[in-house]
């Protein structure tokens, strides 16, 4: 009989795409309320967990910048060493060895990091045997320990995200085909605590209407918990691509961000929106096959110069699709 954990567990953890982020007033514990409609994408980076042969856990990631031992306070081993403490007496858990491929851009507003971490979290469960000893509410709080996108990623599929990130409220995925989404990622990186510290301090554009953002966020819960088309999501990409109070405190902090947000709009002939804190731009098709096309001649521009990016080196641009609840689980 295999010992437990000597099987590796294998996990996906998607890319989220905010499709709307509205931020409520600072709280007094320095966060703010937000309300956003967040969907996971295809895009994913692949987390592999065994049993270590020693101490303590440890972390190889393949991809991103190259291959590298992790440093300490990675938020993969911290999803490690949070879970450990809270499963305590209830399971053997003994130490990790974890093996990360990264596809998704670092500091991109795409949630890789965050994603990385929720997958350690059920990872590492499943490996110690304690899956069923933690509570659905237990792992929202060890995520949330962690950071406040972390939570999202446990939950699988559109989730409209409010508090600090806590409250998590399931939302049907488009029917339909599948929505296709072009994934732009300029080579420069954008902290997400800069950009909030900049939207604190004031002196960025706001929207004529500051509830506008709002608005447009419970609107499209309210289509989605009832049942949204995915053509009829696309049809909406106008209104949403506004629809991100982050947006102009990522420009703040790189100003090449709203030329190139314009050029790529003008390529594409579509609403360019922002994720998160940014620097990814994305535009909704009715396919993935109009997105791969899309794609295919936006890096093309990209080539020519016809599309010049800011950073050292060209845009990273995919393809993808919103995915359903079912995308981080691997049966090895």
């Amino acid at each position: 009989m295999t010992e437990p954990g000597h099987v590796p567990i294998v996990r996906l953890a998607p890319a989220k795409l905010n499709l709307t982020l509205s931020i409520g007033p600072r709280r007094s514990d320095g966060y703010h309320d937000l309300h956003s409609i967040m969907v996971p994408l295809g895009i994913a980076d692949r987390l592999s967990v065994a049993r270590a042969q020693g101490l303590p856990d440890s972390l190889h990631v393949a991809g991103g910048d190259g291959p590298h031992a992790a440093a300490p306070d990675d938020l993969v081993l911290r999803a490690f060493a949070t879970a450990r403490r809270a499963v305590g007496r209830a399971a053997d858990a003994f130490p990790l060895a974890a093996r990360l491929e990264k596809r998704i851009p670092i500091a991109a507003g795409l949630g890789g990091g965050s994603s990385d971490a929720a997958a350690a979290i059920d990872a590492a469960l499943e490996a110690w045997g304690a899956a069923d000893a933690v509570t659905a509410r237990d792992r929202v709080a060890i995520a949330m320990s962690i950071g406040s996108d972390v939570p999202f990623f446990l939950v699988g599929g559109p989730v409209l995200v409010e508090g600090r990130g806590d409250r998590l409220t399931p939302l049907r995925v488009p029917l339909g085909g599948p929505v296709g989404v072009l994934v732009v990622t300029p080579a420069v990186g954008v902290s997400t605590p800069e950009a909030f510290r900049r939207f604190d301090a004031g002196g960025v554009a706001s929207p004529a209407d500051p509830h506008a953002t709002r608005l447009t966020s419970e609107h499209l819960a309210a289509e989605l918990r009832a049942g949204l088309r995915g053509e009829d999501l696309v049809a909406r990409a106008g209104v949403l691509a506004t629809a991100n109070d982050l947006v102009t405190a990522a420009a703040a902090i790189v100003p090449a961000l709203r030329a190139f947000r314009r050029t790529v709009a003008r390529l594409l002939g579509r609403p360019v929106g922002q994720s998160g804190s940014g620097p990814t731009l994305w535009a909704l098709y009715p396919s993935l096959g109009e997105a791969e096309a899309a794609a295919a001649e936006l890096a093309r521009c990209a080539a020519s110069g016809e599309l010049e990016a800011p950073g050292e080196r060209p845009p990273r641009i995919h393809a993808t699709t919103i995915a359903g609840p079912d995308t981080g689980r691997i049966d090895a």
